[in-house]
């Protein structure tokens, strides 16, 4: 249990299992299980007859899982959510949870490449055995496909220049390590703000690697077919991009926002939302667990 504690500590426990407002014998999904904080709660409120399925791509979350007939542990990202559901004969489910921030476990891990604290190989994949290395993104991608990375998925403001430097820098030495990598971007961030720039820089090629933001789209759309009528859908989200998203889906059913109206002037959703102001931590939890400090909770009912 230790273990699965120094994983990740899950953020806004309660509120979460109050947003997806339990059935006993309902059907609920956890789709990034990570330490199994979450889960171990959600199984705490179901019955004998209730079921719940844990997604992870990660080959350490397995550490994590525990044994439960009511508990299925599905290896894999996210965005197969409709196939393994398919596969396990349901058809419909009571709610789904999603807490879309990466792990302790993740940035202390120094053989990841997740965090610019340590210097080991530049691999930032959350599933270890397919898809590129954040170093292959490196090497690989164009100036203009490296700056748009840095651009939209890092907001930074110098994007083109970090994506010129990369590729010139590459030509005399393949980027291999997080030190490799620092030593090309850290002379164009000011030390005043280096510590915030070099986190949305490493944000952005996270995202990048893991194909995140498409994975999220992918997710929330099979999740809204999923779901029962009054099924609940609970999201955590930690940064602007993925709130957005996540937003933007529950207010309108479309990633974009584009609100449609009926003649009335009613807005076509599939949802109503339960929350309209966004949940955040209270001090105590931001004390006890720092990084839940950036975490929005949103939750929306299938109407």
């Amino acid at each position: 249990m230790d273990g699965a504690l120094n994983y990740h500590i899950p953020a806004l426990l309660e509120e979460s299992i109050d947003g997806l407002q339990i059935a006993p014998d309902g059907i609920y999904v956890d789709v990034t299980f990570g330490g199994g904080g979450h889960s171990r709660e959600i199984l705490k409120h179901l019955g004998e007859k209730g079921r719940l399925f844990g997604f992870d791509q990660d080959e350490d979350a397995e550490k994590n899982i525990f044994r439960s007939e009511r508990f299925t542990f599905v290896r894999s990202n996210f965005c197969y959510l409709s196939n393994f559901m398919d596969w396990y004969g349901i058809d419909k489910i009571d709610g789904l949870l999603a807490d879309l921030g990466v792990s302790f476990h993740h940035f202390d891990d120094e053989t990841r490449g997740f965090s610019f604290r340590f210097d080991g190989e530049l691999d930032m994949r959350m599933n270890k055995r397919s898809g590129k290395k954040a170093s292959d993104i490196l090497n690989e991608y164009s100036e203009e496909a490296l700056a748009d990375v840095f651009y939209y998925y890092g907001e930074l403001k110098n994007a083109r220049i970090l994506g010129r430097a990369i590729v010139k820098a590459r030509k005399e030495k393949e980027i291999v390590s997080v030190q490799d990598f620092l030593d090309i971007i850290k002379p164009f961030f000011g030390r005043e703000k280096e510590k915030k720039q070099l986190a949305q820089v490493f944000q952005a090629i996270r995202i990048e690697v893991n194909r995140e933001m498409e994975t999220l789209k992918e997710m929330l759309s099979q999740a809204g077919d999923l779901l029962k009528s009054g099924g609940r859908l609970v999201v955590i989200t930690y940064h602007s991009l993925e709130d957005r998203l996540v937003k933007n889906f529950f207010k309108t059913g479309n990633f974009e926002g584009k609100v449609e109206k009926d003649f009335f002037g009613n807005i076509h959703t599939p949802f109503k939302i339960i929350n309209n102001k966004v949940i955040v931590p209270g001090q105590e939890e931001i004390e006890r667990n720092p990084r839940s400090r950036s975490a929005k909770l949103r939750v929306v009912e299938k109407i």
